[in-house]
C-alpha cells in the first residue's frame, strides 16, 4: 500500500519523537536541554552506561554515537517494536488519532496527481520571475526597492510579477503542454462565466511563492499593484496541495534557523517575515491569510516551546493578540506557552526595521509579554473598579478565562498570577482613596467625621499599637512556617493574598511565596540566607511548635490556618469598630452594639488555638501552644501533690 506524502508529514508533526522515545529510554537530564528539544539517554538499540543516543525533537531526528542507528519517529518504532514499516505508521496513527488512508488503489493515483501539481507550480515560479525582470515588471521593481528589496533578496525569495493580463500564465503554460485540468486544480486560473477560456487568478500583483516544510511551492500570496484592488492581498484557493491554515510562509527555512537556537517568530504577512529574515531574524514565519489556527500553533509548538507573536502597535494588532490567546488557552501546557512583542503604534516589523534597524526590534522581542500579562490588560482596560459588585465580576471573569486551561498545574499558576495582581490593583486602590478621603493633617474626611478612633477609644486594646505588633508576629510566623513547608504553600493562597503586610521585608518573603514554583523554584536562594535567620531569630517564631518539630506537615498546617484565621477575625473586628466611630456621630442603636459584639466574639473564637472540642493545644498565659494531654496530666499532677501536702 503507498501512502500519501502528506499524510506522512502529518503524522510526524503530530508527535513528539521525544515523547515516543521517552517510553523506551530514560533520560539523561544533566545532559539534555528540553528548552531546545535536544535530548541525550543510553542507547535502546545497545547496552551502554553513558548517553551517547541523541533525539534532536525539532528536526525529528535521532542518532547514536555508539552503534550509529539513525532516523524518524517512524524508523524508531519500527526497530523498537521490530515490526513493518506499514505496522509502525499504523501504531502512530492510532497514537495521534488519524485514519489510516483507505487501502485502494486510489491513494497512488492522489499522489501522482499531487506530483504533477508541485511540477505545474515550479513554473508558475519560473514565469512570474522572469515577468518581473520585462519591461511591465518596472512598477513592480520600483515598488520593491522603495520597499528596500535589492535584486539580490528578489532572488533568494523567488518573487516575481504577474503581469496585467487575463492569460498571461495560462497561456503560457499551455504552450509548454500543461493539461488545462492540472493549471486549473494547481489554483491557477479560473473557469470563464461568459464561455471564453479560463482567466489568470493573478494579475498585476507582486507575487511571493509559497513552499511547504518540504520546500515544495504549494501556492502564491499576491499584493496588487493597483491601490483601487479590492483584495490587497491574494492567497491561492486551497487545491490537493494547498491548506492555508496548515501551512505557514517560510516555514522549512524557519524551523531549520529555530534549530540552530534562534528565536522562532511569527509575523502578521509576507513583507514582514522577509524583513526580519533579511535582518538576521531568520526563524520567522507568517500565517497565510487568515488568522492563526489551532492546527498552525502545534506547528510551531513543535518547533519551539515559546514562539514570539510579533504584531502591529495598533488596535488590529491588539485584537489579533486577543484572538490568539484565546485561541491557545486550552491548548497550553508546560513549556507550551507564547509571548507577544507588540510593536510601537502605528508601525509593523518591516517599518520598524527600515526606520530605527535591527537593534530597535531585538528590543522589542526582549521585551515581549507573557500571555498572562495581556490577559489581565484586556480585563482591566476602561473599567474602574469601585464597587465590591465591580471587584466580584472582574474575579470571576478572570476565573473563568483559566476555566480554558487543561493542564491542572498550569491553571493553578494562571490563578496565582492573576491574583496576585488583582490583590495589587485592588490594594493600590484603596491606598488612594484613603488619600483622596483626607483633606489634611488633621485626620478628618469631608463629611466632618473622623477618620482614626475617637479619644474615647484610643484606649482600646484594639486601637492600641499592640494590635499592629500582634499582626506583625502572626505574619512572621505565617512567613516561617511556609518558607520550612513550602508544599503547603498554595494551599493558603488565598490567605498569604489577604495579608497587607506593612513591614516591607514581610511584603517581599510573602510575594516569593506566591510567585514560588515548586517544581523549579529555589526557594531558599530567593529568600536569602540573612533574610531567613532574621526571620528565625525572632523569639515568637523561635517558640512556634511546628518549627521546632521539622516535617510535621499537618501541625505547619494547623499552625498557618490558625494565624491567618486570627489576622482575619482582627481586621474583621477592626472594621467594625471604624464603621461604628463614623456612627456615633449620627446615632448608635442596637444593631451597631449587636456587630461589635459579634465580631468581638469571632475575634475570641480565632485567638483560641483550636475549638474545645477538637483541640489539640490550648493556649498558655505566654501565649504559647500548649499540647491539651500534657496540659492534663500537668494539672492531675500539681493537684495530687497539692492534695499530699500536710494539712491539706
Amino acid at each position: 500500500m503507498s501512502l500519501p506524502p502528506n499524510f506522512l508529514d502529518e503524522l510526524r508533526g503530530r508527535l513528539s519523537l521525544s515523547q515516543v522515545v521517552g517510553r523506551k529510554v530514560t533520560w539523561d537530564m544533566r545532559k539534555s536541554n528540553q528548552g531546545k528539544g535536544d535530548w541525550w539517554a543510553p542507547c535502546p538499540f545497545h547496552h551502554e552506561k553513558t548517553a551517547s543516543f541523541h533525539v534532536d525533537d525539532r528536526k525529528g531526528f535521532y542518532y547514536c554515537f555508539g552503534c550509529q542507528a539513525k532516523g524518524d519517529v517512524l524508523g524508531f518504532v519500527k526497530e523498537s517494536e521490530n515490526v513493518s514499516f506499514m505496522e509502525a505508521v499504523e501504531i502512530l496513527a492510532r497514537e495521534a488519532g488519524m485514519q489510516m488512508p483507505a487501502r485502494d488503489p486510489q491513494a497512488q493515483k492522489k499522489l501522482d496527481r499531487q506530483t504533477l501539481l508541485a511540477q505545474v507550480m515550479e513554473q508558475a515560479v519560473q514565469f512570474y520571475r522572469l515577468q518581473l525582470k520585462t519591461a511591465g515588471g518596472g512598477a513592480a521593481r520600483a515598488y520593491l526597492a522603495r520597499r528596500g528589496l535589492s535584486e539580490a533578496v528578489l532572488d533568494r525569495w523567488e518573487i516575481g510579477f504577474a503581469p496585467d493580463g487575463w492569460q498571461g500564465l495560462w497561456d503560457n503554460l499551455r504552450g509548454k503542454g500543461v493539461a488545462e485540468d492540472l493549471i486549473m486544480d494547481a489554483g491557477l486560473a479560473r473557469p470563464s462565466s461568459k464561455g471564453r477560456n479560463p482567466y489568470d487568478i493573478f494579475r498585476n500583483r507582486v507575487m511571493f511563492p509559497i513552499r511547504d516544510a518540504r520546500g515544495r511551492a504549494i501556492a502564491f500570496g499576491g499584493r496588487a499593484m493597483d491601490p483601487d484592488d479590492n483584495a490587497k492581498y491574494l492567497n491561492s484557493p486551497e487545491t490537493l496541495l494547498f491548506d492555508k491554515g496548515r501551512n505557514l510562509f517560510n516555514l522549512g527555512p524557519a524551523r531549520a534557523a529555530a534549530g540552530r537556537g534562534q528565536p522562532l517568530i511569527v509575523a502578521e504577512g509576507y513583507m514582514d517575515v522577509i524583513a526580519l529574515a533579511e535582518a538576521g531574524f531568520e526563524a520567522s514565519v507568517a500565517p497565510l491569510g487568515t488568522a492563526v489556527t489551532e492546527h498552525q500553533l502545534q506547528m510551531l509548538w513543535r518547533i519551539a516551546p515559546e514562539p514570539v507573536m510579533s504584531l502591529d502597535g495598533d488596535k488590529a494588532g491588539i485584537k489579533a493578540a486577543m484572538r490568539v490567546i484565546d485561541l491557545a488557552l486550552p491548548l497550553l501546557a508546560p513549556g507550551r506557552s507564547l509571548r507577544f512583542a507588540i510593536m510601537p503604534d502605528g508601525k509593523d516589523p518591516d517599518d520598524l526595521l527600515r526606520s530605527q534597524g535591527a537593534e530597535a526590534v531585538q528590543k522589542v522581542l526582549d521585551g515581549a509579554r507573557p500571555m498572562v500579562g495581556l490577559i489581565w490588560q484586556r480585563a482591566i482596560e476602561g473599567r474602574i473598579f469601585d464597587s465590591p459588585e465591580r471587584k466580584a465580576a472582574l474575579e470571576h471573569e478572570l476565573k473563568k478565562v483559566t476555566g480554558q486551561i487543561q493542564d491542572q498545574s498550569l491553571r493553578q499558576h494562571y490563578d496565582r498570577e492573576l491574583r496576585g495582581l488583582t490583590w495589587k490593583l485592588f490594594s493600590e486602590q484603596r491606598q488612594q482613596d484613603r488619600g483622596r478621603g483626607k483633606r489634611d493633617g488633621t485626620g478628618w474626611r469631608p463629611g466632618g467625621r473622623p477618620s482614626g478612633p475617637v479619644q474615647s477609644t484610643r484606649v482600646s486594646y484594639l486601637a492600641t499599637a499592640d494590635e499592629a505588633a500582634q499582626d506583625h508576629m502572626r505574619e512572621a510566623v505565617i512567613l516561617a512556617t511556609l518558607i520550612v513547608t513550602p508544599q503547603l504553600i498554595a494551599d493558603f493562597d488565598d490567605g498569604l493574598l489577604s495579608m497587607p503586610c506593612r513591614d516591607a521585608e514581610h511584603a517581599r518573603l510573602r510575594d516569593l511565596l506566591l510567585r514560588h514554583d515548586p517544581e523549579t523554584g529555589d526557594l531558599a536562594a530567593a529568600v536569602g540566607q540573612e533574610a531567613l535567620e532574621n526571620l528565625m531569630r525572632l523569639r515568637h517564631v523561635a517558640i512556634s511548635p511546628c518549627l521546632r518539630k521539622p516535617g510535621d506537615t499537618d501541625l505547619a498546617r494547623m499552625t498557618v490556618a490558625g494565624e491567618i484565621a486570627k489576622l482575619s477575625a482582627a481586621r474583621g473586628l477592626n472594621a467594625e469598630i471604624a464603621e461604628a466611630i463614623e456612627e456615633i456621630e449620627g446615632f448608635a442603636d442596637e444593631a451597631v452594639t449587636w456587630r461589635l459584639g459579634e465580631a468581638a466574639q469571632l475575634h475570641h473564637l480565632a485567638t483560641r488555638s483550636q475549638q474545645e472540642d477538637t483541640a489539640e493545644y490550648d493556649v498558655g498565659e505566654n501565649g504559647a501552644p500548649i499540647n491539651r494531654d500534657e496540659r492534663s496530666a500537668l494539672d492531675a499532677l500539681l493537684a495530687q501533690i497539692s492534695f499530699s501536702k500536710p494539712g491539706t
